[in-house]
């Protein structure tokens, strides 16, 4: 199916909506010490943004390691957006797989607080993104 540009534009704003919302759940969840579960939302707003990115550039995949290899190639890789970025997005995936399926899995609030810390700057910086896209 082929998207209009008003679907697109409603689609990303969405998804940019999303990710600022899980990015709050993410920092309310972790004030209240409901680590597992900010695990979650920090992936997970990481993912929502990315998937701004993908409706902006035409690219549709349902596997999450095929988004994250696709984020990598064409924003990583060609400096578009900090390295450090897709080192952090990978973790926070392996950690939200871990968190939601390794009963036995745990982090400490100190090993959550970094990939937050991060998430707010790219937010900013993918938001940026999405919007230079549109020129």
């Amino acid at each position: 199916m082929t998207l209009t540009v008003e679907n697109k534009e409603t689609l990303i704003k969405h998804r940019i909506r999303q990710s600022e919302d899980a990015f709050d759940e993410a920092k309310f969840l972790l004030e209240n010490n409901r680590l597992s579960l900010a695990v979650n939302r920090i992936y997970y707003s990481f993912f929502y943004k990315i998937s701004a990115l993908t409706i902006k550039n035409d690219f549709s995949t349902s596997k999450h390691r095929q988004l994250l290899g696709w984020f990598n190639k064409n924003f990583i890789n060609t400096g578009k957006l900090k390295k450090e970025y897709g080192k952090i997005i990978y973790t926070a995936f392996e950690n939200r797989e871990k968190s939601d399926y390794d009963f036995l899995f745990e982090l400490t609030k100190e090993e959550i607080l970094t990939p937050h810390q991060s998430l707010k700057n790219f937010i900013a910086d993918a938001t940026s993104l999405v919007s230079e896209i549109n020129k």
